[in-house]
């Protein structure tokens, strides 16, 4: 795939790298060893398309003033079959490098070349990354920080498959445990007050008191009538939870789907119970001396791995606790599945399990730095600047479901991916349904729409680009065509950028900054214009616009429309 970018910096090292050797060969410079040194765009790219600070880290090296190292360097700079065609050297030794139209042009051209899939690189290699993210409790509704969890961890794991992984979405189903045995006993209340009523059965405090629990209890008790009523608790509880269990699954997989996530894997943590695999990673534990015993409890000595104090494995009555079954889940993960890599998303509440776990993969045998941990925090809805608790439709606790019912599905995934993950933040309600330039999800699908009514006025006059081949793209030589097309370039390395850091934020940036660009130029440079190539180049500069935007909301599952 095209990387310009990345192919000019290699290109210039090389070039920086052989005028050193040559100015040592004929004793210019001492014969020493090339310090590392950095190649980069200046923020002001008027001085320079690239710069480098080689003459400065290689004072102490070579000897001599920053300055004269850089004019040694410059007379053994060799500009022929590069992209490169002179270089300057600003204040003490700063060296600043101008590139050739033919790149601008190329860059292009890639962008014709790749279409669809510009942007996409080869950096990962392949490697099996799994990304785990919103893995709700399955005994009710999403809440608004699973929104957030969703989108962050969908769009990563979008920008990890472009960077070259081998991506795979996860949700981890807690479908055993103290959550479903509370799940089990509120549905047997609810069921039993169905037949005895309220004031003979009570529902306790720290039971789940939502309405979804009742509707499942009513459903449940008009298929089967009052038959569960005289049988032992144990099998009531059992019977009622096989019933509502697959339903909310089903329903946390129809709500996803609403919001564009679909999962590779829904990995059932009772499936670790049912085949052993948490009593095997205990045993690991023991025989790799991390655990120990106390009044019949099994603990894990948390502590040999920087912890506070050691935990408890399994309880004094036998029962593996969740953190064992988290164990052997990630166990699974790196040993039985063979991930290289595994990013979990997870709110900040959970940030003193991040040590634990990793540790426990060290204990275990793996290597918990392997395992990596995106802490995500909280969200606060607002509304006429005003924070937000509560459904306009329930006036309960917002839900995901809520939230879309208000929110454009597009707003939502782009707005929770505007500030990085460990950033609190607001979302403003009013503003991701506004239909302004204020509202940045708009203001970049405008911009897409813009190109596309520009492409189409052009069409009906004839004025088509049926083949880059037939652009003169040297002709775009204005500061701001050239701006546009350097941007245009950084995508492959803002996509590597993003997935290095788990950062989709950065891919939202990215393209609000290439919206900016695209309005900028079509307002200083009329598209359509008497030079009939200037305007094909022009043209074919508007389709590449078109293409980046279009793979960067498709990247994120945002739509790219036509018109507005």
């Amino acid at each position: 795939m095209t990387n310009l970018l990345s192919q000019a910096k290699n290109q210039l090292e090389e070039m920086i790298r052989s005028a050193l050797g040559r100015c040592i060969q004929n004793g210019a410079l001492a014969a020493e060893p090339i310090p590392a040194f950095q190649i980069e765009i200046p923020g002001d790219t008027s001085h320079g398309d690239f710069a480098s600070n080689i003459a400065m880290v290689s004072a102490r090296a070579f000897h001599l003033a920053p300055r004269k190292i850089a004019e040694e360097i410059q007379r053994e700079l060799q500009f022929a079959g590069t992209y490169f065609e002179r270089c300057e050297i600003a204040g003490p030794g700063f060296m600043n490098f101008f590139i050739s139209k033919d790149w601008f042009a190329d860059v292009l051209k890639g962008v014709g070349t790749d279409g669809d899939q510009y942007g996409r690189s080869d950096f990962g290699g392949g490697k099996k990354v799994m990304v785990e993210f919103v893995s709700a409790n399955p005994t009710g509704p999403m809440h608004i920080g699973n929104a957030r969890g969703g989108a962050i961890g969908d769009c990563l794991a979008s920008v990890l498959d472009w960077a070259g992984y081998d991506v795979t979405r996860e949700f981890y189903v807690n479908d055993a445990g103290n959550q479903i045995n509370k799940f089990g006993l509120s549905l047997s209340v609810r069921y039993r007050q169905l037949f005895l009523g309220e004031d003979q059965v009570e529902l306790p405090a720290d039971a789940y008191q939502g309405k979804d629990i009742l509707e499942h209890a009513k459903r449940f008790a008009a298929l089967n009538g009052d038959q569960y009523l005289s049988c032992d608790e144990e099998t009531r509880q059992k019977a009622l939870v096989n019933y509502a269990l697959p339903i909310n699954i089903a329903n946390l997989k129809e709500d996803l789907g609403k919001y564009r996530i679909h999962y590779d894997v829904w990995f059932l943590e009772s499936t670790l119970h049912e085949q052993g695999e948490v009593l095997k990673c205990i045993e690991r534990l023991k025989e790799n001396g991390y655990t120990y015993e106390e009044d019949g409890t099994i603990f894990y000595k948390a502590t040999a791995f920087g912890a506070e104090k050691d935990d408890v494995l399994v309880r004094s009555n036998g029962i593996p606790t969740y953190f064992a079954a988290d164990i052997a889940y990630h166990y699974n993960k790196f040993a039985v599945r063979g991930f290289d890599k595994v990013i979990n998303i997870w709110g900040a509440d959970h940030h003193g399990h991040v040590a634990r776990l990793k540790g426990a993969m060290d204990a275990i045998g793996l290597d918990g730095s392997r395992l990596d941990i995106v802490l995500m925090q909280l969200v606060k809805l607002m509304r006429d600047g005003q924070p937000v608790k509560v459904s306009k439709r329930t006036g309960k606790s917002i839900t995901l479901v809520d939230l879309l019912d208000e929110v454009p599905i597009d707003a939502a995934r782009f707005f929770f991916n505007l500030r990085e993950a460990n950033s609190q933040m607001d979302f403003d309600l009013d503003l991701a349904v506004e239909t302004s330039s204020e509202n940045p999800v708009y203001y970049v699908q405008y911009a897409h729409a813009r190109i596309c009514s520009i492409l189409k006025k052009l069409a009906g006059e004839g004025k088509v680009l049926n083949n880059f081949s037939d652009c003169d793209f040297t002709m775009l030589t204005q500061p701001e065509e050239k701006e546009l097309i350097r941007y245009i370039a950084t995508l492959p390395e803002e996509i590597i950028e993003a997935a290095k850091a788990y950062d989709p934020a950065r891919i939202t940036r990215y393209v609000i900054s290439l919206a900016t660009l695209f309005h900028k130029f079509y307002n200083a440079c009329r598209v359509d214009n008497d030079d009939i190539a200037l305007t094909m180049a022009r043209l074919g500069l508007c389709t590449c616009v078109k293409t980046v935007l279009s793979n960067v909301l498709h990247m994120l599952k945002i739509d790219a429309p036509e018109k507005m």
